[in-house]
């Protein structure tokens, strides 16, 4: 299998695997099994990788914020938006394009959607829409068509009217620099080599949202609930590789665009060519079948958009706000690579896909 769907996931460093498994003992593998709320010695430990995973993670954000731990974005994108409401109940505002994790929650509270261009770029900010001591939500780097957002235009905007800016920095993060005019961001170990299962929120200093869970006051009292060392150990470990090999992966990625593009002449970019990060390539070729292409070429993973909701049999909301035709949009494919992906790999991938195209008929 030939793996091009980094924006769904990533494959796990081997370095945030090794970090893991000391957190993962069993009877007789030594004490890394303590629960890091517990104050005996072993406790202690495990609380300690905790923090050193914390520092690892934050290291990657702006300065003067705290790091909590949960489950993913999607939960750090709801505490963000539900609580942000609260603490500023004057009204909320999003991007039209923005993952389902934001938008649905954007729709629950009863928010202003903000248009996107066709290019999948914000249009410029109408301060009409920004809500005054609310919230706007302005993701960074587009989770289906790579489009860089300008979060800080739309901070400046927020920050004028006496409201927050959260910004879902999923795709963005360790991939390009984290906007610092933010007051909350989101982001998710998986879609950096790291583990399933954790994220982050990072909160400003000087904002108080309400804690999300009540309990046993983990996470500084805000998320109460037993955290996971492995986990955090892992995202950590994947955070410092990310900051490490930046120059690196980034430069791979670019080389790897560059090919893509080479190969793919005859296909349209979604999106702007320019202002996104180059790891994510939606492309769409008149006459194709997107889904059946994705039957034809089964030894290559990628995808017709979010894998969130890929399996609904919607087209996606992205691209239909950016104008996208409803044939034209089902006639799109999303490639994603990145730092584990060779150039072989990519091109025989691409080979495929388009031998795929070919056998409907699209030359």
């Amino acid at each position: 299998m030939i793996y091009l769907d980094y924006q769904a996931t990533t494959p796990l460093a081997p370095e945030a695997r090794e970090a893991m498994l000391r957190w993962l003992a069993g009877p007789g593998d030594g004490v890394g099994f303590a629960n890091p709320s517990s104050t005996h010695k072993a406790g202690r430990a495990a609380a300690a990788a905790v923090e050193v995973a914390r520092d690892q993670v934050v290291a990657l954000l702006p300065q003067g914020g705290r790091v909590f731990f949960t489950s993913g974005a999607t939960e750090a994108l709801n505490w963000a938006l539900f609580s942000g409401a609260k603490a500023k109940p004057g009204g909320v505002a999003g991007l039209s394009i923005e993952h389902a994790a934001s938008l649905q929650c954007l729709e629950r509270l009863s928010a202003r959607i903000l248009p996107v261009d066709g290019a999948g770029l914000a249009l410029p900010v109408d301060d009409a829409l920004i809500p005054e001591n609310g919230i706007v939500a302005t993701m960074l780097v587009n989770n289906e068509v790579g489009t860089i957002q300008p979060v800080a235009d739309f901070a400046a905007a927020a920050h004028a009217k006496n409201s927050l800016l959260l910004c879902d920095a999923v795709q963005g993060y360790g991939r390009v620099a984290i906007p610092e005019e933010a007051d909350l961001i989101a982001v998710s170990a998986h879609k950096i080599h790291g583990p399933k299962g954790i994220g982050a929120l990072w909160v400003r200093d000087g904002i108080d949202l309400e804690p999300l869970m009540f309990g046993g006051a983990q996470e500084q009292g805000m998320r109460s609930g037993t955290v996971s060392p492995a986990l955090c150990a892992g995202f950590g470990a994947a955070a410092a590789l990310a900051a490490e090999r930046f120059d690196r992966d980034a430069a791979h990625v670019e080389r790897l665009w560059s090919l893509a593009l080479d190969m793919l002449p005859e296909w349209t970019i979604n999106g702007d060519a320019e202002r996104r990060y180059h790891g994510n390539l939606n492309v769409r070729r008149e006459g194709v079948n997107g889904l059946r292409l994705m039957s034809d070429a089964r030894n290559v993973a990628f995808s017709l958009g979010s894998a969130c909701g890929s399996g609904s049999g919607k087209v996606s909301h992205v691209l239909r706000a950016m104008g996208v035709s409803e044939t034209d949009a089902r006639a799109s494919i999303r490639l994603g690579w990145g730092r584990y992906t060779s150039e072989q790999d990519l091109r025989d991938g691409l080979t495929a896909i388009r031998e795929a195209a070919r056998l409907q008929g699209v030359n």
